[in-house]
């Protein structure tokens, strides 16, 4: 079937197996099916709905409004929305079925659960089973970290993003299961390495790009199973030993040796795909999968469609962020789902063994049978927060999911003008840049930053990490990109001395947005490959210069 976008007008196709799956999730309430009708956006349009409801990186410091205590917060000041920090959230302290209402059917749907997530209190930040992890966002069973979003049972790790089961990294972005790892992307299973990306199963290296298997390599690139490489050239232990003895890593020479291998790495062929044993799967950033179409960063998943950075995935289509050990399956158009999670629909924020939940926000622990409810654990036969029988609540549902298919509303993500975030304090910003005026002109809101006054740095950062004083982390410093004052804590400084490397003078806000910058996009182009001519899907844009390969050539190229 083929449609037209009704927000940017773009065509896109909906494939019969696609027809199929919302066919397999749509419910069943009260002995009457629902069906979910196929999406009235494109692909692109519902990726960036979806992601302008997600902040990541955009905190402030405000009271909570349970405790009085001081806590970051995703939610400025100025926004009306009631906020708890989390361990009063998930406490027994307050109970979400207090704000229960009846649903009116003389108005929208989204109109009324607007106002009750509104009223009901939010989580300051989005992390749970945490350990001395005060300064983290999008995060759980985390020990020991600080600045660290996206992340799932780390420890010890900071400045990083999407980084999962590691230990000891530091500035990472994508990183599964490392440790000791710093200035690395998209590395998985690896350890002791330095400003690497692409890599698997890699150990004791510097400056590797889509190495398999390696250990004491630098500057290499497409290598297998090697150890004593300098620039792909095989050396002796004593001749690789010698060589890194004569490198410069001032935080100069590192610049110029980060400059380097950019430049040496363009020339060779890249995999169309980043990733390894994906089988019949499009997308970038994916390993392990099985019939994953149009998916990034996904990992130990099979039969998805539209997914964006979650693992151990089934069945799930047009869902942003999570799945973890638990995973999730048959759901759809959600942002923030897994543990368990199965047969939920439209919901932001709803993990823990959860299951037929439809329209809801921050519903847990093992909760089931919901519609329009917002921060409610262990329940069932909710609509609106209020607790009915299993029968009065399949009376009802289907009353209100009539009146929903009446307004319009039933099949459709949350609006846009729900979210509580503006658009540029969310990672839709980052994948989908608009301006002021665009952004209002689309329906979404948007945050015009504060003004503040930054101090000035009182002192040179020494350009080797032995010419550090153990008093910088009592410094105030500025950041030479952007001026805002950061600081270095004493774990960061211990990191910096036992890897050997200066400390930098950017914030760690513009270190990240120097790594994303460095990534594909989340978009995939038609295009062949440059040896066999075989017609490919991928994040590499045709007028790129880089030579982009399919699988069965780039295995040929590489040593």
């Amino acid at each position: 079937m083929q449609k037209s976008c009704t927000r940017c007008t773009a065509p896109f196709e909906v494939a019969p197996e696609d027809e199929a799956f919302y066919a397999s999730v749509s419910p069943e309430i009260g002995g009457k099916k629902f069906a979910i009708p196929s999406p009235s956006l494109c692909p692109n349009c519902r990726f960036q709905r979806r992601y302008a409801w997600r902040n990541e990186r955009t905190l402030y410091l405000r009271k909570c409004d349970g405790t009085g205590k001081p806590t970051l917060s995703v939610f400025s000041e100025d926004k009306a929305i009631k906020q708890y920090l989390p361990e009063y959230w998930y406490s027994d302290a307050w109970d979400a079925k207090s704000y229960a209402r009846d649903f009116d059917f003389s108005r929208s749907f989204f109109e009324q659960f607007g106002e009750l997530m509104h009223v009901v209190p939010q989580l300051s930040l989005s992390v749970v089973g945490n350990q001395n992890c005060d300064y983290i966002n999008q995060a759980g069973w985390c020990k020991n970290c600080y600045l660290i979003f996206e992340a799932g049972s780390d420890e010890g790790c900071m400045y990083s993003n999407y980084i999962q089961k590691s230990r000891d990294c530091m500035d990472c972005l994508k990183v599964f299961g490392s440790e000791l790892c710093y200035e690395c992307m998209n590395c998985e299973n690896s350890y002791n390495l330095r400003y690497s990306e692409d890599s698997v199963n890699c150990s004791d290296s510097w400056f590797l790009k889509g190495c398999i298997g390696c250990k004491n390599c630098f500057g290499s690139v497409n290598l297998r199973n090697k150890e004593f490489y300098f620039y792909n050239q095989k050396l002796s232990k004593e001749e690789y030993a010698k060589k890194l003895a004569q490198l410069d890593l001032s935080r100069s020479g590192i610049a110029q040796l980060r400059a380097h291998f950019r430049g040496y790495t363009s020339q060779f062929p890249n995999k169309y795909m980043h990733g390894v044993q994906n089988i019949n799967s499009t997308g970038d950033y994916l390993s392990n999968t099985q019939n994953c179409k149009d998916c990034f960063e996904v990992m130990g998943s099979q039969d998805c469609r539209f997914v964006v950075n979650a693992r151990n995935m089934k069945n799930v289509y047009d869902v942003l962020v999570f799945g973890e050990d638990g995973g999730a399956e048959f759901c759809y158009e959600s942002h923030e789902i897994g543990d368990g999670a199965r047969n939920t629909c439209f919901t932001d924020q709803c993990w823990g063994g959860v299951y037929e939940i439809y329209y809801s926000k921050l519903c847990f622990s093992n909760s089931h049978h919901l519609l329009g409810c917002v921060g409610l654990k262990k329940s069932s036969y909710c609509i609106f927060n209020k607790q009915y029988s299993k029968e009065e609540y399949e009376s009802l549902a289907p009353r209100v999911i009539e009146h929903m298919m009446k307004t319009g509303e039933w099949g459709e993500f949350f609006p846009s003008a729900l979210s509580p975030f503006a658009y540029n304090e969310t990672v839709a910003q980052d994948f989908y840049t608009l301006d002021k005026a665009t952004a209002l002109a689309h329906g979404f809101k948007w945050k015009d930053p504060e003004e503040k006054a930054y101090l000035q740095q009182k002192v040179a950062i020494p350009e080797s990490i032995q010419q550090t004083p153990a008093e910088i982390i009592q410094e105030v410093l500025a950041c030479v990109d952007c001026g805002k004052n950061y600081k270095v804590i004493a774990q960061e400084l211990e990191f910096y001395r036992k890897m050997s490397l200066p400390v930098p003078v950017k914030c760690h806000n513009c270190r990240h947005k120097d790594r994303a910058q460095l990534r594909n996009p989340r978009f995939l182009w038609n295009r062949p490959c440059q040896e066999c001519g075989m017609a490919l899907q991928s994040s590499y844009a045709p007028e790129r210069t880089e030579r982009v390969l399919c699988e069965a050539c780039y295995l040929k190229a590489v040593d």
